[in-house]
């Protein structure tokens, strides 16, 4: 195994300092009363860098080279042909693939925007903080948010959405730092448009919270739905929210829906709820949106670090995995990513231990770094 990946490594860094593999393109067409044929095909002239190394392909798969269909068999001007044969395909017009994160560096890199130490900012702002594209397998796939952004966006920032704003930017960007430029000229070129295309923004353009109507009636007060687009995309709600709090999702299923607590709000002494966000569950004012009042639902087990009175909380990072954290958060960054069990270690008497399930068996352990406690269970058979 060791011997194949470093062949590997080997031939490929090999192939990079050899010269690029040379085809011969023929192309011949061929007439038959109105109809016009026209048979294309190439053959390898100079192996190059394909001498060491060659780029992977299917199992079932045959090299170029050794394709006869790929070659055009050696014909003269006017030579009369005898037709074997007619094998009609139809091909359709396929859309360009969705960009991967090589293939979306390397477009940037084609377009001169950004430069090698941004674009993994880049990269990161897109996916993990703004969340306007997420990972499908290899892939990079719009989100709902994402193409809202971009719907409103385009129509009154054109300027700006224009891929070559970024790049004439910096190249603006590095005149002024070599002096070929005043950047006071820089600025007032961009802001004077870009204050009155924002005006105009701020004048026409709808807000996604107003929602589009659908013509259905909402099952409990009987007003009209609206079309909204949410965090995790398009849902449907009643037009008279906040007094009647009617969700559903598009495809019909029901949004999750507040769970009650025994909790006063204590801005405004109204109920407190549960809600389902982003990032997990947590505790709101029933008044929302007129009280803004919010706090983390807790597992009633204390944060373990010294010092610290915050209670630890689950929440969902921002791939959708669950961990564990401390409610005091960004004062305190505890976190652990099994799940947390309110029972004090029984060898060196810490505050809580972790479960984690590992195919037929339950394995507990020590939160406290340097404690070798451990204990394993079956899981129950369903």
């Amino acid at each position: 195994m060791r011997l194949a990946l470093y062949r590997l490594i080997w031939e490929r860094f090999l192939a990079s300092q050899m010269m690029p593999a040379v085809y011969d393109t023929v192309s011949a067409d061929i007439e038959a009363g109105r109809c016009l044929f026209r048979a294309q095909g190439s053959t390898l002239k100079f192996k190059g860098f394909t001498a060491v190394y060659e780029e992977s392909r299917e199992e079932d798969e045959t090299p170029a080279e050794q394709d006869p269909e790929g070659a055009v068999p050696a014909l003269e001007e006017g030579e009369v042909l005898t037709l074997l044969g007619l094998d009609p395909k139809q091909h359709f017009t396929q859309p360009p693939p969705r960009f991967t994160e090589a293939s979306l560096i390397k477009s940037l890199e084609e377009l001169g925007i950004g430069r090698p130490s941004t674009y993994a900012s880049i990269l990161g702002t897109i996916i993990n903080d703004r969340g306007y594209v997420h990972r499908e397998r290899r892939t990079l796939s719009p989100t709902e948010l994402g193409m809202a952004v971009t719907d409103k966006l385009i129509p009154y920032f054109q300027d700006i959405m224009n891929v070559e704003f970024t790049a004439q930017m910096e190249d603006n960007l590095d005149k002024i730092e070599e002096g070929e430029r005043k950047w006071v000229d820089t600025v007032r070129e961009f802001y004077e448009p870009f204050k009155r295309d924002l005006a105009r923004a701020k004048r026409e353009m709808t807000s996604e919270k107003v929602g589009e109507p659908t013509g259905e009636k909402c099952p409990e007060c009987g007003s009209e739905l609206l079309e909204k687009r949410g965090r995790f995309g398009k849902f449907m709600a009643c037009s008279t929210y906040p007094d009647c709090k009617y969700t559903r999702n598009i495809d019909g299923s029901t949004r999750a829906e507040d769970e009650p607590t025994n909790e006063v709000c204590p801005t405004c002494g109204k109920p407190m709820v549960i809600k389902h966000g982003r990032f997990g569950k947590f505790i709101a004012c029933s008044g929302y949106p007129d009280c803004k009042t919010t706090k983390p639902v807790t597992l009633g087990i204390p944060c373990p670090e010294s010092g610290c009175s915050g209670q630890i909380v689950e929440r969902r990072s921002r791939r959708g995995r669950t961990f564990f954290g401390c409610s005091a958060y960004p004062n305190c960054k505890f976190v652990v990513w099994q799940r947390p069990i309110a029972e004090p270690c029984p060898k060196c008497g810490a505050a809580f231990v972790t479960e984690r399930a590992l195919k037929s068996r339950l394995v507990r352990r020590c939160v406290k770094a340097g404690c070798d406690f451990e204990l394993e269970a079956e899981l129950p058979v369903a």
